[in-house]
């Protein structure tokens, strides 16, 4: 079965484990970019979902542009194939495409998110 990692780490991220298992996807679920970036080095995913939040000012040391950055450089090492789809607030929209640069995104969905919108960018298992 093919995996997806959820990084969940605010409210606003959709709870979907019900749809991915009916899609024929293992779900594994992170609270954290760190505790996703330690189950990246045991496990490749097929499909990351994660949301993306803006380094404003000094959030994350000046040189990132988010907090997806670190899990993107480590995608190149660990799991290149993998898709990565992002959600993202709309007032943020217009920084994540900066992202591509790193890695490019399978998705860019804006909240509020549902099952729907999320469908096309995940296969038929």
């Amino acid at each position: 079965m093919p995996i997806l990692f959820s990084i969940i780490e605010s409210p606003l991220h959709p709870k979907l484990s019900s749809f991915y298992a009916s899609r024929g996807l293992t779900e594994y679920t992170f609270s954290s970019m760190r505790k996703a970036l330690a189950g990246l080095k045991k496990q490749s995913p097929d499909y990351i979902v994660a949301e993306f939040f803006y380094g404003y000012g000094n959030n994350y040391a000046g040189v990132n542009i988010s907090n997806l950055d670190v899990l993107l450089y480590s995608l190149q090492k660990y799991a290149p194939e993998a898709k990565v789809i992002v959600l993202v607030d709309k007032k943020e929209r217009q920084y994540v495409d900066k992202l591509n640069e790193i890695l490019t995104l399978h998705a860019v969905l804006q909240f509020p998110v549902s099952e729907n919108s999320l469908a096309p960018y995940l296969g038929e298992y």
